[in-house]
């Protein structure tokens, strides 16, 4: 799985860099969102930009990831979807729990700037 993290101030920009957000690679996608979240990080932006396909364990996984930061009085948006990704989640009710942003730059300005969400989408 190929990631990226870039930091823009207290956020974390976590870059899924596949074609195909899938089972196989969700475990890697987790540990990696887990040790940004472990480094004391609560604000955690996941690009899906490139991603043009996802199943429904990769939606199981966004609402852990979505657990995960809520748990610890964080918060996580995505940003970058492609029609098909976004309409996977607006089928399933995601969008409705995670935020949906269509630029990366609205979603990052989202928490402020004490990196805690603010405001509603």
């Amino acid at each position: 799985m190929q990631l990226s993290v870039d930091e823009r101030g207290e956020v974390r920009v976590i870059r899924v860099r596949e074609a195909k957000l899938t089972y196989p690679g969700l475990s890697v996608f987790f540990a990696e969102v887990r040790k940004v979240v472990e480094a004391g990080c609560l604000a955690v932006v996941l690009d899906l930009g490139a991603v043009s396909y996802i199943d429904s364990a990769s939606i199981g996984c966004l609402m852990d990831v979505h657990r995960l930061l809520t748990d610890k009085g964080g918060a996580v948006g995505l940003c970058g979807l492609q029609p098909r990704v976004e309409t996977m989640l607006s089928m399933t009710g995601v969008h409705r729990i995670i935020r949906v942003f269509r630029e990366e730059e609205e979603a990052v300005a989202s928490f402020g700037s004490g990196g805690r969400r603010s405001g509603n989408a």
